[in-house]
């Protein structure tokens, strides 16, 4: 008996979000910061959630690095 090879594959997107996953975990465990922890923490929601809305420039037009120009 042979195994379709296609029906072992995973997606591209779905490994390189494993491997981000995987890295932040490593990363929370080795931090001693409260907001270092948070921050990865955050990362975990948004590498396995990757519908979850983010702001983009749209949503602040009128923005500029540092104040005003």
């Amino acid at each position: 008996m042979t195994a379709n090879i296609a029906a072992l594959d995973t997606p591209l997107a779905e490994v390189e979000a494993s491997v981000r996953l995987l890295t932040l975990t490593a990363a929370e465990k080795r931090t001693h910061s409260p907001s270092d922890l948070l921050a990865y923490r955050l990362d975990e929601y948004l590498v396995t959630h990757p519908d979850a809305p983010v702001s983009t420039a749209a949503d602040y037009p009128n923005w500029t690095p540092g104040g005003a120009a």
